[in-house]
């Protein structure tokens, strides 16, 4: 499998690499410097025009989309507590409280939130505390989970410690995207602010002397909004209608420097070395940069991949999400986002590119990983990370983004969090993974190391269920993928000096696109094809993950679990058994 990694053009590749230059993509980061990127603003709209302006000096085709998004912005925010006032920020998404604010007792959530997790798409409910009707302070950011659950146990409002001096932007919905008639009565209906720890320190402090009565204060702008969605096309030669789409989103909070003007201009200057190299590309680059990202929860790449479902569905090779690339300190590739057939491609770009180590993580259901539900194999988010110890000798908590750089969705995200030579580094994993793909007669994909991620699950699974639930279909389906694959691997061989748009390699290619529409499916979605996921923790094969709750289920929840479960099995050993019935029907066509 290694040589599916490797280039199959290293002179192109070596050509990319050597064409690429700073001038373009620093140029960009300068003049963003000016811009507060609020979706729907006018500063974000001259970003886009700038962007539109260098393609059409570029000679690159683009096409600027300008989509109805759903949007919240945060306007002010306040928390006042007897005769003191605390500054605050309110996430996107909270709701604008009447001008007298919502005030409530407080009540303190010990062993909630860990104060130092920018994880917001996941959560242990650890207190049993009465909130009803109560004002609950919780350690950590404001991130949908947490504000949902509160919500749903009758909570008034929701004070949020953040770790440090600073105060960290956010967003507390669980929808994905615009509202449908399957999620709008998810948006929330209680009023959040988040404080720096200095004053929630002080804040906990009152509270241990007696009962704090808080009263909160937020203002947001909700409602439709047309904003811009900008997308270059570099065609192809020889199977054009196929394409990997690489993309980020433009909106910022405050001038947002690393997240994420950085990865902006990493795009615009992919944009420019795979154009000026156009007629060497197999395949088509598509090239996206998003608004509504932090206000619309991920607003215009939802909306595209609702527009252009099905030519996704169709024709996508994968999605590449680039976000806080080039930022200072970062300096390596940990816990980088990637889906387990594309990590040894992953790994490969980079060692290659760069000669560093590289580690991989799941993705969390998060960035603009807007495309899981039309199933496609995906890699990178963040990439090029701070090392742990030099994080932990600045003193920083964990963040979501700017490689780590707590100055993450603040005011301080500006240019000195940008760093030319490690966006450099980065520019050419990019480059590297995006020849690859486009280039290489067979895709780059292991799926035998999904199943293998598969049958560690099942066992995970299973040993928690024990004679609970019978996961035996869904261990036979498997395996039974699992050998098909071994023979598909086998013809992978014979294809290997084939060439794009030969037969056998393109009956091999598209059998792989047709695991990912099934198989990234199961693994990362609850939902329907071309439906959205909430913005929650997905866990793998999430059908089967209720087996951990069963240990402390009562009588009813159990058997409610096991049916669950059933219908569970059902569905994963069904896919499996699909996936299987495509690699065989391949191997015919090979």
């Amino acid at each position: 499998m290694q040589a599916l990694f490797e280039t199959k053009n290293a002179s192109l590749e070596d050509a990319l690499l050597e064409s690429l230059s700073p001038d373009e993509p620093w140029s960009m980061i300068e003049r963003f410097t000016s811009l507060v990127r609020e979706s729907s603003s006018d500063d974000e709209r001259a970003a886009f025009n700038y962007l539109a302006e260098r393609l059409s000096a570029l000679g690159i085709p683009h096409t600027m989309h300008m989509p109805e998004l759903f949007l919240s912005v945060p306007v002010r925010a306040s928390l006042v507590v007897g005769d003191r006032s605390f500054r605050a920020k309110t996430p996107a998404f909270s709701i604008s409280t009447p001008a007298e604010g919502v005030s409530g007792e407080c009540v303190r959530i010990e062993g909630f939130a860990a104060g130092r997790s920018a994880d917001f798409f996941d959560f242990t409910p650890l207190s049993d505390v009465d909130v009803t009707g109560k004002i609950v302070v919780v350690d950590g950011f404001g991130g949908p989970p947490p504000v949902w659950y509160f919500q749903n146990k009758g909570a008034k409002g929701a004070i949020f410690i953040n770790p440090g001096v600073d105060i960290h932007w956010g967003i507390c919905t669980t929808i994905w995207g615009a509202p449908d008639l399957d999620n709008y009565q998810r948006q929330p209906t209680i009023p959040v602010v988040s404080i720096n720890r200095p004053d929630g320190e002080e804040l906990m402090a009152r509270m241990a002397q007696g009962t704090v009565e808080a009263t909160l204060h937020s203002k947001l702008k909700e409602g439709w909004f047309e904003c811009p969605c900008l997308v270059a096309e570099i065609e192809g030669t020889i199977e054009p209608e196929r394409f990997v789409l690489v993309h980020g989103h433009v909106d910022s909070w405050d001038v947002g420097i690393g997240d994420n003007a950085v990865g902006n201009a990493t795009l615009l200057e992919l944009a420019r070395i795979f154009h000026n190299n156009r007629d060497g590309l197999s395949r088509s680059l598509r090239v996206a940069w998003w608004s509504g990202h932090s206000t619309g929860r991920y607003g215009a790449s939802t909306w595209y991949a609702d527009q252009f479902g099905l030519d996704l569905a169709r024709d996508c090779i994968a999605q590449m999400n680039i976000d806080s690339p080039g930022c200072r300190w970062a300096t390596e590739y940990r816990g980088v986002t990637v889906m387990s057939e594309a990590e040894g491609l992953a790994a490969q770009s980079v060692k290659d590119s760069t000669g560093f180590a590289f580690s991989g993580e799941r993705p969390h259901q998060a960035g603009d990983y807007s495309f899981n539900n039309i199933g496609i194999s995906s890699l990178f988010m963040l990439l090029s990370s701070m090392p742990l110890a030099k994080a932990e000798a600045m003193g920083y908590y964990s963040v979501g983004g700017c490689g780590a750089n707590i100055a993450w969705h603040t005011e301080n995200d500006t240019l000195e969090i940008a760093d030319k030579d490690n966006l450099m580094r980065d520019l050419r994993v990019y480059a590297t993974a995006l020849q690859r793909l486009l280039n290489n007669p067979l895709h780059p994909y292991d799926f035998r190391a999904l199943t293998a991620e598969f049958k560690g699950t099942l066992d995970r699974y299973s040993a928690a269920a024990g004679a609970e639930a019978n996961f035996a279909p869904a261990y036979d389906a498997l395996a039974d993928l699992d050998a098909a694959l071994a023979d598909l691997q086998g013809a992978a061989a014979d294809l290997a000096e084939g060439e794009v748009g030969d037969a056998g390699v393109r009956a091999y290619n598209d059998a792989l696109l047709a695991l990912a529409r099934e198989l990234v499916r199961i693994n990362f979605t609850r939902q329907g094809r071309f439906r959205t996921e909430p913005a929650v923790r997905v866990p793998e094969l999430p059908d089967l993950a209720p087996a951990l709750d069963l240990a402390d289920a009562d009588h009813h929840m159990r058997r409610v679990t096991r049916t669950h479960l059933l219908r569970g099995v059902n569905r994963v050993a069904w896919a499996f058994e699909t996936s299987a019935n495509i690699v065989r029907a391949a191997l015919e066509e090979i």
